[in-house]
């Protein structure tokens, strides 16, 4: 166990021997990666390791989601959360088991695929929490319901579970449990009540001019200045719109036009993405969006309106007050007040809040560190954090220890909490 950990939970007691184990999954699962909706090797293992843990396996929840049940007599129900599908990123951390696959994906096209936002080490955790709490039944009653998750990366997942009868199929859980590996000092966890991850909209806008020759611009309606008039408009709305006390994130990260230099296109593509952490704000956003990119095309005299779609959207992640502070008193009584640290809300989004939200159930999120603590340290010191590969990275790898065990530990002792002895 770790130096400061508390080992007293039964649960617990054969982590340690587990450990080499579940290590040689993570690398598996991380060289192995899949696409959202496409998991089905690593929905296999997941469904492998619940069956010889002794749960009731369902596979295909949602296309490719497993659901495994343990139960162990009366209690309570407490629902343990991972997601499974990894990115279109070509992997660059050097590592020995690094990802080197590749995927077709939804539009035909040959993508790389890599675990650039820990995903894997979210199976490996599930995983061996569910072993080590099926070993040790003994030890509490209730109800482990474990739940891997496709698709998060593309907001589907958890709602194409629900779906498929999840709240109709399984038991209402007590509570519901769900962790994320993040930048910060390995063997640290973090969360907070009340908005732990923000929600999340993916715009595509089609802006529509009239093709021209290059030298002749006054025969077009250029799409090209639209766009761009577009973008840095766009840009004014968190600066001029949105409170310094509010929050709220725009970036357009795609912006598509043309194919020659001497050709004036017909239309323009902008894709955008926003972040809010309140329904007012997001309101607000979204409808400062549609105000400005359609008087920018009325502006540049465009032949036909601006078509605004909706391509993806992430619920607002909001963590339960009680079962939070059940939590937090629960990792700190393990883990020591040290290694449990407040965080503010972070402006990244996930689709676990559905479960919860959409259930009527307290549910509750929170951060495992994931960052060699000497490495946090020196950035942190040298003012570079931001230098810190992140989730999403091509960069982005963990440290395997001691991230694997507080990953396991944590989602053992948030369980604990609810399930009685």
């Amino acid at each position: 166990m770790t130096a400061n950990g508390n080992s007293s939970d039964p649960a617990l007691h054969n982590l340690e021997a587990l450990l080499p184990d579940l290590a040689d999954l993570y690398k598996d699962v991380h060289s192995h990666p899949e696409l959202s909706m496409q998991e089905t090797r690593t929905a296999k293992l997941a469904a492998d390791r619940l069956t010889a843990a002794g749960f009731e396996v369902t596979s295909g929840v949602g296309k490719t989601g497993v659901v495994g049940l343990l139960r162990n007599g009366d209690g309570p129900t407490v629902m343990l959360r991972a997601d499974m599908d990894a990115l279109p990123v070509q992997e660059a951390t050097g590592l020995p088991y690094a990802s080197t696959a590749t995927a077709t994906d939804r539009d035909g096209n040959t993508v790389p695929v890599s675990h650039m936002c820990g995903h894997d080490m979210h199976v490996t955790w599930l995983a061996g929490a569910t072993k080590l709490l099926a070993e040790a039944k003994t030890s509490w009653r209730g109800t482990l319901m474990a739940v891997f998750q496709p698709a998060e990366e593309t907001a589907e997942g958890a709602q194409a579970m629900i779906d498929d009868g999840l709240f109709k199929r399984f038991p209402k859980p007590d509570v519901i449990l769900g962790q994320h590996v993040m930048v910060g000092p390995a063997g640290t966890v973090a969360g907070r009540p009340g908005a732990i991850t923000s929600a999340a909209d993916s715009l595509q806008i089609r802006l529509f001019g009239r093709g021209a020759h290059g030298s002749m611009p006054q025969a077009s309606i250029d799409p090209v200045v639209m766009a761009a008039s577009t973008v840095l408009r766009l840009q004014t709305i968190v600066s001029r719109e949105v409170a310094a006390a509010e929050a709220a994130v725009l970036t357009v990260g795609v912006l598509q036009a043309g194919t020659k230099e001497n050709v004036i296109p017909d239309e323009a593509i902008i894709k955008l993405n926003v972040r809010t952490f309140d329904a007012g704000v997001r309101t607000r956003v979204l409808g400062a969006i549609e105000r400005i990119v359609k008087a920018e095309a009325d502006a540049s005299g465009a032949p036909r309106p601006p078509e605004i779609t909706t391509l993806d959207h992430y619920p607002l992640n909001v963590n339960d007050q009680e079962a939070s502070k059940r939590v937090v008193d629960a990792f700190r009584g393990h883990f020591g007040t040290e290694r449990v640290r407040a965080t503010g809300p972070a402006p990244a989004s996930e689709d676990f809040g559905s479960f919860g939200a959409e259930w009527h159930v307290p549910s509750v999120f929170w951060f495992v560190g994931g960052t060699d603590p000497e490495t946090y340290a020196k950035a942190k010191e040298a003012n570079r954090l931001n230098e810190l590969p992140v989730n999403h990275s091509p960069k982005f790898a963990p440290v395997l220890h001691p991230t694997l065990q507080t990953g396991v530990e944590s989602l053992v002792v948030a369980a604990r909490a609810w399930l009685p002895a």
